[in-house]
């Protein structure tokens, strides 16, 4: 079996409107959204800013280091997009006899009367650009940062999980149902 003395490379382009920065295992990408921070210690590559591209080097030429590679290739990519065009998620109200209310109180979301509870559910809002918006029977989630505005979404869905009952059966609670870039 032959060993491959190829190395592995990976760029991401860096379009003029935005600008990359390093502060030690920390990269920032600012856009007109707004800057998506994320820390990079825990990769098993060098990643330098190159001009007007990002390179990242793994350590080693196996196949896993390709995989850490594209991994860290395509989250560098959806920072870009997210600083340029941004992430939004739509949640669905969806009840059958008490009616729902949702209300945003600060970096929470209270869903009101579920099933007739009368304490509300509460999911948290991840990061600090992430913003929620009621919009009648929907919920939107807009942000920069895929990350924080997927997880919005997916607290705010958990919230809403039925235990001890067929849930093919009620059907009530808050469910994703669009994921679109641009905000």
């Amino acid at each position: 079996m032959a060993t491959s003395t190829e190395t592995i490379v990976g760029e991401v382009a860096i379009p003029s409107a935005v600008k990359v920065t390093r502060e030690g295992s920390f990269i920032a990408v600012k856009g007109k959204l707004g800057t998506v921070k994320k820390d990079f210690l825990r990769v098993p590559a060098t990643i330098t800013i190159e001009g007007d591209k990002v390179v990242i080097k793994p350590y080693g030429k196996r196949k896993k280091d390709l995989a850490v590679t594209n991994t860290a290739k395509s989250i560098l990519t959806s920072m870009i997009k997210g600083v340029e065009k941004g992430y939004s998620y739509k949640v669905k109200v969806i009840f059958a006899h008490f009616p729902i209310a949702v209300k945003v109180k600060g970096k929470e979301v209270h869903v009101e009367n579920f099933f007739g509870e009368r304490s509300a559910r509460v999911a948290r809002i991840q990061g600090d650009t992430t913003k929620v918006e009621v919009q009648g029977e929907d919920v939107v989630v807009k942000g920069p940062s895929l990350e924080d505005v997927s997880q919005t979404a997916a607290n705010i869905e958990q919230s809403t999980k039925i235990k001890d009952k067929d849930q093919r059966v009620f059907l009530d609670g808050l469910y994703v149902y669009a994921r679109e870039e641009g905000m």
